[in-house]
């Protein structure tokens, strides 16, 4: 018997399928600096675990499949404070972001239409298309000017018949990239002109360094019934095991288009939702703190990579991850190295090849994503660590 061709295309997660050579490395008694996944180590709220402990139900029961009104609102208040309008019936809870990704492919496109994505992206969104059945048209950008938008033109030209939706993602995963106005203004004037959805990632909405600011597509009134808002606790909280999530929309019918996706699926998860809430109802006074700890992390990891004999990064302005162009054609095969041939002192490190952030046949191969989610001790040692595997792996394959 054949599995579908959607089983077969489906991509393997770049971050992921190489963990088997992490755990052996482990098993050899060699410590591993994670570095490859976005796995905050920012300890998760108490208010949250108290939440989730004072959980008091007797019985485990459906909720609604929107999500609870509690959290909702908690969340369009979360955005209010922002100055952008919301209430609880723009928000539909979704289980973690993933979802609520793979519910607005769904929503703004039939199978075979086109949404465009600037590359590199969240590798995810070519699995979430996959199972959409929605083509992704990529638009590159480069690492030699920081992933910037290239100009009008060259992103209306991507625009076909089939175009249904713009997609940007910022503070950007995995580039760390933070479109200007300007640039959002850029996508903006071509989604009016060719009617066209405009998806936006805020995942790392709170992560923004050197004292500027986030501009959520939210904020502009004229689009408001064009743009559909991807958001999760997971990394503005520390929650990525919760699996809490949200679609945000002005548009009626895109909700309820939402909605009904929801309700096949039954409802997000409960006793998480409850510490979602919780952490929405905190001061935001706390993410001050958290946002100055990955700024340093930032800088370390910055002047610890920046002098390395040809490379290419640029400095992020948010997130909390680099792609970094290195001089070495196959940075898959030197990742799986570093697990498997490669220790300094009884250590070595784990990042992420970038070919799996791409949809382009053979771009990112010589690129790595590196995501700053340790202390800064492991992160300065992570670097020793790497900076000499890199130094040797150059020695024997060059």
């Amino acid at each position: 018997m054949n599995i579908s061709q959607r089983g077969l295309a489906i991509q393997e997660s770049p971050i992921r399928k190489l963990k088997p050579y992490a755990d052996d490395a482990i098993k050899r008694g060699i410590r591993v600096y994670f570095i490859n996944i976005g796995q905050p180590d920012i300890i998760t709220p108490e208010p949250v675990w108290e939440a989730i402990r004072n959980y008091g139900e007797e019985v485990l029961s459906y909720g609604p499949a929107q999500g609870f009104l509690e959290l909702r609102q908690a969340i369009a208040d979360y955005f209010v404070d922002y100055n952008i309008p919301l209430t609880a019936e723009n928000v539909i809870i979704t289980v973690g972001g993933s979802e609520a990704i793979h519910f607005s492919f769904s929503v703004v496109a039939d199978p075979g239409e086109e949404v465009i994505i600037p590359e590199p992206f969240y590798t995810n969104y070519n699995g979430y298309a996959a199972c959409a059945n929605v083509r992704i048209v990529p638009l590159a950008l480069h690492v030699e000017d920081g992933f910037r938008l290239p100009a009008s033109e060259e992103i209306e030209a991507k625009i076909s018949p089939k175009t249904r939706a713009i997609l940007l993602c910022s503070p950007n995963n995995p580039t760390g990239t933070v479109y200007t106005e300007e640039e959002l203004d850029r996508v903006i004037d071509l989604a009016v002109k060719h009617e066209l959805f405009l998806i936006s990632d805020e995942v790392y909405k709170e992560f923004v360094y050197d004292g500027a600011k986030h501009k959520s597509l939210l904020e502009y009134e004229d689009i408001k019934d064009r743009v559909i808002v991807v958001d999760s606790i997971s990394k503005r909280f520390s929650c990525c095991g919760a699996r809490v999530g949200a679609v945000i929309t002005r548009n009626a019918d895109v909700y309820q288009a939402v909605l009904k996706f929801a309700q096949a699926r039954l409802c997000p998860p409960s006793i998480e939702q409850k510490g979602a809430l919780a952490a929405y109802r905190m001061e935001r006074s706390y993410f001050d703190a958290i946002r100055e700890e990955y700024q340093r992390r930032r800088d370390v990891l910055y002047e610890g990579l920046k002098d390395i004999p040809g490379i290419v990064v640029h400095k992020p302005q948010g997130a909390f991850y680099f792609i970094v162009k290195l001089p070495i054609k196959d940075c898959e095969h030197f990742v799986r190295w570093m697990l498997t041939d490669f220790e300094l002192d009884k250590e070595t490190v784990m990042v992420a090849p970038a070919q799996g952030f791409y949809s382009t046949p053979g771009r990112g191969e010589d690129e790595v994503r590196i995501a700053y989610v340790l202390k800064e001790p492991d992160l300065k040692r992570a670097i020793t660590v790497f900076r000499a595997g890199l130094d040797k792996y150059l020695s024997l394959f060059s």
